[in-house]
């Protein structure tokens, strides 16, 4: 037998003394803030954090570490507590998508890939061009699994935007038993949840579906408005010999009020409840006449209200053909299209002489299809896989006004409006390749993966109204090769290593380089070059009997770095400023570790120091801002996660803690905001049986646990080159303390 090192008391000692490093490396800035912790961090139980035999940095997140989660938490949030992980929003559910932020060891959301059964999500950006936030795709019921791959992704993620990781949904299958699911959640701010799935069960032994329905209604945390959604997924899976048929359809109908954005000084003049003026309609009207009241003295620190809609319909079909037990062939086929509008009242745009105010919207619309393709072979010591996907994607955004009159319920699709700013349209062809040879040698304790994608990416923009720009532009790379090694030290231990170069295209719609002016445009396109990046990752598995987790370092190169750089109050909705700042430097070591005490308990630990850096400064308007060495944004250099969980046969509870560390929302770094600790508490009691009721439950979630303030997302309204004053509307707060119960059960 070989021999193994006694890595439970190094490991639990290490993980605490970098927790302790980590709180005092950031204690100086939270000593300047009077809130710091509060608690959102989602529950979770048993992440199977090895990922065994991959040659990368990959975690998975299954159906019962999501199923103990406040019901309706983005999936999100509940990968909050991996290591490189940074996930903030401003609602205890984490999907408020305005407030929606997610990181990946400094890579952003937009820099990231997603997928949900293999179909592409885009970016999940909030005014999204060519995809949908994992929220609208589909119930959190459904989700049965989750994929994290920090660094690089798979080699085949139908992605244009992964230059930093990718994260993978997988729905819940139907069951081979009929049977109906239901739960109700009621809680804080007058939120009720309902979710009912009927299972047909397995029909003549070869088909079996699934029909659910979910309906959520909560208030704001603070100020008026609701936040609601309504959601119908469906799912069949058809069995032919060796052979699969899958299809699903789902659809969302979201409408949420949205908070205000707050700076740092509006936070310390008017507090962290402050939010618009809804339901005093007057006393906007009197502010966009500069008549403030209270603590008011801007035009920018309330309006009457905002809010966002969106209705999606996503659909697919997977075709899973066996020709032989070492040759498969996955085809999947799907179709998307998305209506939404983000709604501003607005005191910078009259109605008319006797209205001061209009209602400004984003309109946006999203018509998607496209297909993926990848054969499996497996030749004994090799496996060959070679893969394409291209999709279509036409979609048009506008910047519109409606007239109002005094207070109404405008969180409904609105037409006709007496003003538009500008209208564009974008279609984007996408077409990508792959190819990857996996070798299995030694009797598998050595694995060797070689491989490269293929990716062009075209878009054709065309201005409808206005001054924004017009044109075509491509992005194109046709060798981004990812090679990846792991080695069996033995049946508990194994080291990896893997290397990939990744693409991320040109983006359309109101974030893109088509939201400058012609003018501006034109005098930058020639210049513009797609980012790339080219990530290292070297790492430890081991397992033992009581303890298993991982250590890795890594290293990112990312090249031609685009920065959008708000130039106006985000109402205002000026054209952006793109600028190329050229290299960013990412460097930063991962651990984690899950320690069983006895059968009852287990501790979780994850920590990460993270360093990303700007590498050269950049010329805005022929101004140098010096950031050549300045912390990236929304980049925290500490994060550590602990939690421990209690689970007898009946009874569970868990309680977790996050220390996130100082973000700076500024490219020079001379303004951001401080660390903070959040915990959260669920708990509950399980039986098997009652009367008809099978596997019934009854879960109690607390979020913000301690009740703290906290500044939660950062960047909503855009990032700054300098913030000196603590001006800049681009915060959010965290939400307050939220209690929540839910009755879960079966029939």
């Amino acid at each position: 037998m070989q021999p193994r090192f006694p890595l439970k008391p190094l490991c639990l000692v290490v993980l605490q003394a970098l927790a302790f490093h980590a709180y005092a490396a950031d204690a100086a800035d939270a000593a300047d803030s009077a809130a710091t912790a509060g608690a959102l961090a989602g529950p979770m139980q048993s992440v199977e954090i090895t990922g065994r035999g991959q040659s990368r940095q990959v975690q998975n997140i299954n159906k019962a570490d999501l199923a103990e989660a406040l019901p309706g938490t983005s999936p999100l949030k509940v990968l909050d507590k991996l290591p490189g992980v940074n996930f903030q929003s401003a609602d205890p559910f984490g999907a408020y998508e305005w407030s929606t932020s997610f990181s990946i060891r400094g890579f952003n959301q937009n820099q990231l890939g997603f997928t949900l059964d293999g179909v592409p999500l885009g970016d999940m950006s909030y005014g999204n061009n060519n995809g949908l936030h994992i929220s609208r795709a589909v119930s959190s019921e459904n989700i049965g699994s989750v994929q994290v791959s920090q660094g690089a992704g798979a080699l085949g993620t139908a992605s244009t935007s992964n230059l930093g990781g990718t994260v993978q949904f997988f729905t819940l299958a139907p069951t081979d038993e009929f049977g109906v699911t239901a739960s109700q959640t009621l809680g804080s701010d007058s939120t009720s949840r309902t979710f009912v799935r009927v299972d047909t069960g397995l029909i003549n032994g070869a088909v079996k579906a699934f029909i659910s329905g979910t309906r959520q209604r909560t208030d704001k945390t603070k100020g008026e408005g609701a936040q609601d959604q309504d959601q119908i997924n469906s799912r069949f899976v058809f069995n032919f010999g060796d052979n699969s048929l899958t299809g699903f359809l789902n659809h969302s109908d979201r409408k949420e009020v949205d908070y205000q954005d707050m700076s740092k000084e509006m936070i310390n003049r008017l507090g962290y409840s402050w939010d618009n003026y809804q339901p005093d309609w007057q006393r906007a009207v009197n502010a966009a006449k500069g008549q403030y009241s209270g603590a008011v003295n801007s035009l920018d620190d309330a309006y009457y209200s905002a809010g966002g809609l969106r209705k999606d319909t996503l659909g697919g079909l997977t075709l899973d053909l066996n020709f032989s037990p070492t040759l498969e062939l996955k085809t999947t086929l799907y179709n998307h299209e998305n209506e939404g509008q983000g709604h501003w009242y607005t005191p910078y745009v009259a109605t008319d002489a006797a209205n001061p105010i209009s209602l400004r919207t984003t309109e946006y619309q999203i018509k998607r299809h496209g297909a993926t393709a990848e054969l499996t072979w497996d030749l004994g010591s090799h496996t060959i896989t070679a893969g394409a996907w291209g999709e279509r994607s036409d979609h048009t955004g506008s910047r519109n006004y409606y007239a109002v009159t005094g207070p109404a319920d405008t969180m409904v699709y609105l037409s006709n409006p007496f003003r538009t700013d500008w209208a564009q349209n974008f279609i984007t062809t996408t077409a990508q390749y792959h190819l990857q040879d996996s070798l299995s040698l030694m009797d598998g304790k050595l694995k060797i993966n070689a491989g490269f994608k293929s990716m062009s990416v075209d878009i054709a923009a065309r201005n409808i109204v206005g001054t924004r720009a017009a044109g075509k532009l491509s992005a194109e790379k046709n060798f981004l090769p990812q090679a990846g090694v792991n080695y069996a030290l033995s049946a508990d231990d194994e080291v990896f290593a893997s290397a990939s170069k990744n693409m991320r295209a040109f983006q359309p719609g109101v974030s893109g380089p088509f939201s400058q002016t012609q003018a501006a445009y034109n005098a930058g396109s020639a210049n513009l070059k797609p980012e790339t990046s080219a990530n290292v990752d070297l790492g430890y598995r081991f397992k033992r009997a009581a303890i298993q987790g991982s250590l890795a370092v890594y290293s990112a190169r990312f090249d031609d770095r685009q920065l959008s750089v708000a130039t106006c109050a985000g109402i205002v909705g000026c054209p952006s400023t793109f600028v190329n700042v050229g290299k960013v430097d990412t460097k930063g070591v991962e651990a984690i570790a899950v320690w069983k005490l006895n059968r009852e308990i287990s501790w979780f630990n994850s920590y990460t120091f993270n360093d990303s850096k700007y590498k050269s400064d950049y010329l805005d308007n022929n101004v140098l801002v010096p950031v050549n060495g300045k912390t990236v944004v929304n980049a925290p250099r500490n994060l550590f996660s602990t939690e421990a969980s209690y689970e007898t046969g009946s009874w569970f509870a868990r309680v977790g803690g996050k220390l996130t560390g100082k973000r700076y929302y500024t490219y020079t770094n001379d303004n951001g905001v401080p660390s903070f600790w959040l915990a959260n508490l669920s708990a509950g009691y399980k039986m098997k049986s009652l009367g008809l009721l099978k596997d019934l439950s009854l879960q109690v979630n607390v979020t913000n646990l301690f009740d703290k303030e906290y500044i939660s997302t950062i960047g909503t309204n855009g990032f700054q080159a300098r913030d000196p004053n603590g001006t800049a509307q681009t915060l959010l707060t965290g939400a307050p303390r939220q209690v929540f119960v839910t009755l879960n059960g079966k029939l």
